[in-house]
């Protein structure tokens, strides 16, 4: 979700308090003559699943791998094949604009015109305060594994002329043994060329084991694993029970939730607060009556917050949630002109992160 900082400066010429005025920068949504007008956030959560992804490919002397290497069926695949695993589940809250939570800060001849801070999508991020928006964490990239060595470099003329590839099998294999058993003296110390310097020996030997595997990939196949990262966004209405947020195929990798391939990954919250009772008794409503208007806020409810299949638990942690709390009044007497009080909000939750005057 990207967002965009939208500063709405509004000033009230003091000079003159009985006939003052209140300018309006120029127009930008949410600011009306009257004043400024938002939203007070629902929480969302982004969900970024890790997962593998391992492809394989048989060799192109497969048939042979047991004839000339002694290699079992088990290690030597004759067919191509993906395989996909689930690595890891990261969640991330952030907040969208709650239609049904819509206010306006009214400005007065007799209060200071406030400075209020509004997202793109015009969440209230703060007031009399300068407020940073939030950004989502950006999506980690595909990490390649490492790929399969390029045996073409190392045949020779007379494996390559081979007239049948079992011949071309049985010249591999020979070349692959000859590479064990130079490894072997340089090792010993017994090989014509073995150098004194340590480091030199190393970096022969490596160029030895490179050069066999990659032969040995033309019996055995190759395989590569991938690390892929997908997101999914879940805007929760309810508590208390599971949801299949999507689902995992070990051939497909994530899938959607209705794609009855996979298994189902399952997102459930748990209201891990006992709100009291919000309808007010005839004083308490005969006080909010006669309170001025100001600025709403939420008073988010923490949740506890599962993401899970039958036979693994991913994510277990707690996150406050604006829709399932209720909303409160910071009265327009903390913003006149003998109190200018900064507050600012969780964009995530539309909660109280700071009141100062």
């Amino acid at each position: 979700m990207k967002l965009l900082l939208t500063t709405l400066s509004l000033s009230l010429a003091l000079s003159a308090p009985l006939l003052a005025q209140t300018e309006v920068t120029p127009y930008q949504p949410g600011v009306t003559l009257e004043g400024v007008t938002y939203f007070l956030p629902q929480t969302a959560l982004r969900i970024t699943v890790e997962a593998e992804r391992t492809q394989t490919q048989p060799g192109r002397l497969a048939k042979y791998a047991f004839r000339y290497l002694r290699l079992n069926d088990v290690d030597v695949p004759l067919e191509a094949k993906t395989r996909w695993t689930l690595k890891n589940i990261r969640v991330e809250a952030y907040g969208v604009p709650d239609k049904a939570k819509g206010y306006s800060v009214k400005l007065k001849n007799r209060t200071v015109a406030p400075l209020v801070s509004l997202s793109r999508e015009g969440i209230l991020l703060s007031v009399n305060a300068e407020q940073a928006e939030e950004q989502l964490s950006a999506t980690p990239r595909r990490v390649e594994g490492q790929q399969p060595l390029d045996a073409s470099r190392y045949l020779g003329q007379e494996v390559l002329a081979a007239g049948s590839t079992a011949k071309m099998a049985e010249l591999v294999a020979q070349e692959i043994y000859d590479l064990r058993d130079k490894r072997k003296d340089l090792i010993a110390g017994e090989a014509e060329n073995t150098p004194k310097d340590g480091a030199q020996l190393q970096l022969m030997l490596q160029q030895l084991d490179q050069q066999a595997e990659a032969l040995e990939q033309l019996f055995k196949g190759s395989r590569q694993t991938d690390t892929e990262f997908f997101t999914f966004n879940y805007l929760p209405s309810q508590t208390g029970q599971r949801d299949v947020l999507f689902r995992f195929s070990a051939v497909n990798g994530p899938v959607d939730a209705a794609n009855l391939l996979g298994s189902p990954v399952y997102v459930q919250l748990t209201n891990l607060e006992q709100l009291p009772d919000q309808t007010p008794d005839a004083e308490t409503a005969k006080k909010k009556a006669k309170q001025e208007e100001g600025v709403w806020y939420n008073v988010p409810a923490r949740c506890n917050v599962r993401l899970f299949t039958l036979d693994n638990n991913y994510v277990d942690t707690d996150i406050a949630f604006g829709q399932f709390g209720h909303v409160e009044l910071l009265s327009n007497v903390l913003f006149d002109k003998k109190a200018t009080t900064r507050v600012t909000l969780h964009q995530s939750n539309g909660g109280v992160k700071k009141i100062e005057n």
